[in-house]
């Protein structure tokens, strides 16, 4: 258990060393989060691109941990100094603020979550290789010798959850962690050996190997003690409460609206989406049901032998459209590599995008991967796979996450003026708001272009998938409320999500499963409708001036902060700036 006296000693001894004025810029200071950050996380630097933390082993011992908490406390009070510093930039104050909220976001997690004493599945997720084989920042065989590395400290990583977790946990997250520790330790002795298979170098292959063994072993053992140990003893006590729920909001993105506000408004916009939804499907067919029309157009897609073929050109349709149409600038030539998912990565991902990192220099490729079915299923199995690529659906998501979605937002920062630890950290909100908003706002703009509508349905089409994709998400921000808020139980929230977003009963009870450890998940919804009242309130402030284009080139050269600081910069009446929801 973190004891908060160890936190204010730590927070004591670390201020006494860092009084001086230089310590408190701006500059120096983010850089000092961010060196805590990867210290605490060193894969999370090998992501963002910061190769000095390559085949650093993850510490989440107790004492890690502790002085992890007390770093972060440290650092909070030096980005506030910063902050009421008279002589501080205006905008310089408001990038220390986006800070001040990421480390808020940190120490929730810590605090609130009780991510390293409650939850399982911060132990079975934290050894993770996959990176090396998938990126090519380095020789292979450099990569491959910083997999064995990490795989090495899986031993420790189950040592420390043995040791660190509460005797009672929620029972979803044991069962959760059980299933990730299992895949985790086929992955590491399957996928991820094989994903280094071209690498020459006979004992470099025999120590993965070995790493690999000793890692799913230790990651084997960690499931069954959570089955034997751990599961028996286990409650359904997810909820983190509404007081922590609404510090998620306050604290992270600057909301200041309550619980039962934003869930209101979530209900509002469910209600619309419905309606968008059965609008478009009486379009296509009145005679059907809105889920059987549905189904029925889920089963236009590509072959398995042209999924990667029409994705692509279909990405270049996409493209088109938006500089057609002018809606959005790209900052580079830099195109998206439409590819079939690794074979080493295919058991966990249908489809992904894969960024570079915001530091990464060397392997800067971005990589949108699909998954098709495996050549040894059946007719039924193989179309059962391919109706979730249906054509529709399949733009949305490409739309969604690359074009204009997190791609473009992602160029846009490597090209702003943002850096350092103001680059790094991004709001949950910001971040998945702005890549669902493009889904609507494309649609709303005209999508889908004739080369693509040579059916007379398309449209209705287009806009049925995209409003499928949006009662997920707003179903989403509705069910974290409750069941963190309100005492919605997992069942309920599973017939939540079939009754409401047309989901079967599988997928609707992981998506409950994972607003139990995810409650933010609750923000793809708030963030869009924050964007668009943003666009809506810079509109009326532009006048004849306005245009999506330089509204969108205004969103995103300030990084990805919470929306309610872009705010600040964009809108001069301050009276609006509180009100992100527009209410």
């Amino acid at each position: 258990m973190i004891q908060r006296c160890i936190v204010v000693a730590g927070l004591a001894a670390s201020l006494a060393g860092c009084s001086s004025n230089s310590a408190n810029r701006p500059g120096a200071v983010g850089d000092a989060y961010l060196k805590e950050s990867f210290a605490a996380d060193p894969g999370a630097g090998t992501a963002a691109g910061l190769h000095e933390y390559d085949g650093r082993a993850i510490d989440l011992s107790a004492i890690a941990i502790r002085k992890h908490q007390a770093e972060l406390v440290m650092l909070r009070s030096r980005v506030q100094r910063v902050m009421d510093d008279g002589t501080t930039p205006t905008e310089a104050k408001l990038r220390m603020r986006a800070l001040a909220a990421a480390i808020d976001s940190e120490l929730w997690k810590i605090l609130q979550m009780r991510a390293y004493t409650r939850n399982p599945m911060t132990y079975a997720g934290a050894i993770d290789a996959s990176i090396y084989a998938k990126r090519d920042f380095a020789p292979k065989a450099e990569r491959l010798k910083s997999a064995i590395a990490v795989l090495k400290g899986s031993a420790g990583v189950v040592a420390a959850a043995k040791a660190n977790l509460d005797a009672v946990l929620p029972k979803v997250y044991v069962e959760t962690a059980i299933k990730i520790a299992e895949g985790q330790a086929e992955f590491a002795e399957g996928d991820l050996v094989k994903g280094f298979a071209d690498v020459p170098d006979a004992g470099l292959q025999q120590q993965l190997k070995q790493a690999a063994a000793d890692a799913a072993a230790a990651m084997r053992g960690y499931a069954a003690w959570l089955k034997n140990e751990k599961l028996p003893t286990s409650k359904q006590n997810f909820a983190i409460g509404r007081e922590s729920f609404a510090a998620m909001l306050r604290d992270q993105e600057l909301i200041t609206q309550t619980p039962e506000e934003i869930l209101a408004i979530g209900l509002k916009e469910l209600a619309r989406k419905k309606a968008a939804f059965e609008t478009a499907a009486r379009e296509i067919d009145s005679s059907k049901s809105p889920a059987a029309v549905w189904e029925a157009v889920q089963h236009d897609h590509p072959t398995p032998q042209t999924l990667i073929s029409d994705t692509k050109a279909h990405l270049a349709e996409i493209r088109k459209f938006l500089v057609d149409k002018d809606i959005i600038r790209f900052p580079t030539n830099q195109e998206v590599i439409v590819d079939e998912t690794p074979a080493f990565l295919r058991a966990t991902s249908f489809a992904s995008m894969d960024s570079p990192g915001v530091f990464e220099t060397k392997a800067t490729e971005a990589f949108y991967y699909v998954t098709p079915p495996e050549t040894t299923w059946d007719a039924a199995k193989t179309e059962e796979w391919m109706t979730a690529f249906n054509y529709y659906t399949t733009d949305v998501v490409s739309i969604h996450e690359a074009l204009p979605g997190h791609f473009v937002q992602a160029l846009h920062l490597k090209a702003s003026d943002v850096d350092g630890a103001p680059r790094y950290v991004g709001s949950y909100a910001f971040i998945e708001g702005w890549a669902h908003y493009c889904e609507q706002m494309t649609i709303d703009e005209g999508f889908p272009p004739a080369s693509l509508a040579s059916d007379p349905k398309a449209g209705p089409k287009y806009r049925m998938a995209q409003a499928s994709e949006a009662l997920l998400r707003v179903c989403r921000l509705v069910a974290a409320i409750r069941m963190h808020c309100q005492g919605q139980t997992l069942d309920d929230a599973t017939k939540f999500f079939t009754e409401n977003c047309y989901y079967p009963e599988q997928p609707a009870r992981a998506e409950a499963e994972r607003g139990s450890y995810d409650p933010g998940y609750c923000l793809y919804t708030v963030g869009k409708l924050q964007m668009f009242t943003l666009r809506e309130d810079w509109r009326k402030q532009e006048g004849a001036a306005f245009s999506l284009k330089r509204f969108h080139d205004e969103l995103l050269r300030h990084g990805q902060p919470p929306v309610r600081l872009l705010r600040e910069r964009m809108l001069k009446n301050k009276a609006t700036w509180d009100r992100t929801l527009g209410q």
